[in-house]
């Protein structure tokens, strides 16, 4: 029965993954198609705008053209987390940590798939007020699942809560 309730939890997370994934590649292809090569589509004036932009760095711009170096970090995060959520009891008290294990991952392939096919991360959220760097879906997957992970380690998880990752497969 536990290796059934496995699977199916398994199963669903891949589900979830594919499903956010295709929403953000499907943003992606809508900034593409509708504001490459045109000016800024403003939502609210001086506020919020939607605006194409090839990012080929990181957060902020940093690390300019280094794609292979942010496609092997991606690589070995994703691996990362792959087994944190393999490792993971199917208990209640995980089911917060699994969907955010999930998110976080969403984000970081989602992104992923970009550099690999493209070379750069297609971004186009803007926040105008107060000059927040260009972002996409797949980087909100990431930044709210990361604080979302930092709340249940900091708050709702013991240590010994997480001792699942110390203990050798049975």
């Amino acid at each position: 029965m536990k290796e059934r309730s496995k699977r199916f939890h398994m199963t669903m997370d891949i589900s979830l993954m594919f499903l956010l994934i295709f929403f953000d590649q499907f943003t992606k292809w809508l900034a593409v198609k509708h504001l490459k090569d045109k000016p800024a589509f403003i939502l609210i004036d001086k506020v919020f705008v939607l605006s194409y932009l090839e990012n080929r760095g990181a957060a902020f711009g940093m690390f300019q053209n280094k794609q292979i170096f942010f496609i092997a970090i991606s690589t070995v995060f994703i691996l990362a987390v792959v087994f944190v959520l393999y490792k993971m009891p199917v208990t209640r008290k995980y089911i917060y940590g699994e969907c955010v294990l999930v998110v976080l991952l969403s984000g970081a392939v989602g992104n992923m798939i970009d550099r690999v096919i493209n070379r750069y991360v297609v971004d186009f959220f803007y926040f105008e007020l107060i000059d927040f760097p260009v972002f996409n879906v797949a980087d909100i997957y990431v930044t709210l699942s990361a604080a979302a992970l930092f709340i249940l380690i900091l708050f709702v998880y013991k240590d010994e809560d997480l001792d699942f990752l110390k203990r050798n497969r049975d």
